[in-house]
């Protein structure tokens, strides 16, 4: 990897082939998690559909799978922090693996009520944030140590999200249509402890810091308490101008995608295009344009403007394809939309990571991220909830022509500026040179290094 030295010349960063072997294996984990996810969100619905259930019982069984993305993503974020980074991401795979193989191995044995399909739903969602946001944090040192550009390696792990959403996809959408959603789940389990073991076997912890000495050699060690810690991570998130506006943006758009694609999605191809397997091709469809644009986008993505693109990609990522199904158009014009949208998405995670990644400190990535993720993921819960009730109240195409006029209000408040214009790069190497510690203007009147101010994960709509 080239860079510039301070005096203009250019020099080399030799690259470390057992740091790219660790990233190459940090990716592959997150993308064999991500896989189980897609699996477990293809099955529970349809499930849950074929014991009978209404549409209003599909949004319940989608808010008890999200409720827990928030509630882990608050309060986990400290615990990444304490317990180390690749500790967590090995817990969180084998707790959620645990959980989803408890599903169809009661439901074929004992039986499997309602409400217990919520409780193991609920559990096997707890650690999903913590574990992703563990991955995360652990990204930066390995692209670091690989000679990866950011940007480039945030596309990556987005890239493998969207890759695990195109293979997911169509094998949940075939396992459950061919077998039925019991036989997906147990995939769903082992998929996670594979993610676990990779991530045991190849990728290294990291090297703990060592403690800080008083002026007469003592060791003095300043361990603070979980609240403390995470009322840090609070005031660093709220304190911060642009993070403020993002988790806003996600919060809002997270919400519309989750009564779109929990709810609205599978309602709308159960009873209009089939069944399982037609969902299965619009959402690998999906997964697969995103991940071509997130390969497309890491060419150009230093020639473009950030908050231009974000708005832009961000609007027709949700609004169009959202109208398409809303107007009741035919499968290929629906799969075209799909395409369309997840060509444009492809660019937005990688925007948001690498912003996000830039303006928090390494020691608080763990918290912070964890809270952004919970404030973008606030929403979903309720989407989910809000879109299986619009789907028997107002009707399968109203729901969508709100989804997509909302959509496109929302996502195009980047180019109003303000605080927005924070998020490109000019102004973040500007904040760095003016500043003490390499932190951005925006920060100035925060606290200070040690007591805390910056998504994710966009989950993708997911991140933020």
């Amino acid at each position: 990897m080239r860079r510039a030295s301070a005096g203009g010349s250019v020099t080399t960063t030799p690259r470390d082939r057992r740091a790219v072997g660790s990233l190459t294996a940090l990716l592959a984990a997150h993308a064999v998690s991500q896989t189980g996810n897609v699996v477990t969100a293809f099955a529970v619905p349809f499930y849950v559909l074929g014991l009978g259930g209404s549409g209003v019982e599909v949004g319940v069984a989608a808010f008890f799978a999200t409720v827990p993305v928030v509630v882990g993503g608050a309060f986990g974020g400290v615990v990444v922090d304490r317990v180390g980074h690749r500790r967590a991401s090995v817990v969180a795979d084998l707790v959620s693996g645990a959980a989803v193989l408890a599903i169809p191995t009661l439901a074929l044995t004992v039986g499997l009520p309602f409400w217990a399909l919520l409780a193991l739903v609920f559990a096997g969602g707890l650690l999903d944030t913590p574990g992703q946001t563990a991955r995360r944090v652990m990204l930066p040192r390995l692209t670091e140590r690989a000679g990866v550009p950011l940007e480039q390696s945030v596309g990556l792990l987005d890239g493998s999200e969207r890759f695990a959403k195109l293979v997911g996809a169509s094998v949940a959408g075939l396992l459950v249509a061919a077998l039925g959603p019991l036989p997906a789940l147990f995939v769903t389990a082992a998929t996670f402890a594979v993610s676990a073991g990779l991530t045991v076997a190849f990728v290294p912890a990291a090297t703990r810091e060592p403690p800080v000495t008083g002026g007469d050699g003592s060791v003095t060690t300043a361990r603070t308490s979980y609240w403390s810690d995470l009322g840090d991570g609070l005031r660093f998130v709220v304190r911060d101008p642009l993070l403020r506006l993002v988790v806003a943006l996600v919060l809002v758009t997270n919400l519309l995608d989750a009564a779109r694609g929990s709810t609205l999605l599978p309602l709308y191809a159960d009873d209009r295009l089939g069944g399982a397997a037609a969902l299965g091709l619009l959402v690998a469809t999906m997964g697969g344009c995103a991940l071509v644009g997130n390969i497309a986008f890491g060419f150009v993505a230093h020639r473009l403007s950030r908050r231009v693109t974000l708005a832009v990609c961000f609007t027709l990522a949700g609004g169009p394809s959202s109208a398409a199904f809303a107007l009741g158009a035919p499968l290929p014009v629906l799969i075209a939309a799909t395409a369309v949208a997840g060509l444009a998405a492809g660019s937005i995670n990688p925007i948001l990571g690498a912003v996000q990644l830039e303006r928090v400190p390494e020691r608080m990535r763990g918290r912070v991220f964890g809270l952004t993720n919970a404030g973008a993921w606030a929403g979903v819960p309720f989407g989910a909830l809000l879109g299986g009730i619009a789907a028997d109240t107002i009707g399968l195409a109203v729901a969508f022509g709100v989804v997509a006029v909302a959509y496109t209000i929302a996502t195009l408040t980047p180019l109003l500026g303000g605080s927005w214009r924070l998020m490109e790069r000019e102004r973040i190497a500007l904040g760095r040179s003016a500043t003490t510690g390499d932190r951005p203007p925006a920060q100035r009147n925060g606290p200070a290094e040690g007591g805390a101010v910056p998504i994710d994960d966009r989950q993708e709509g997911r991140g933020a």
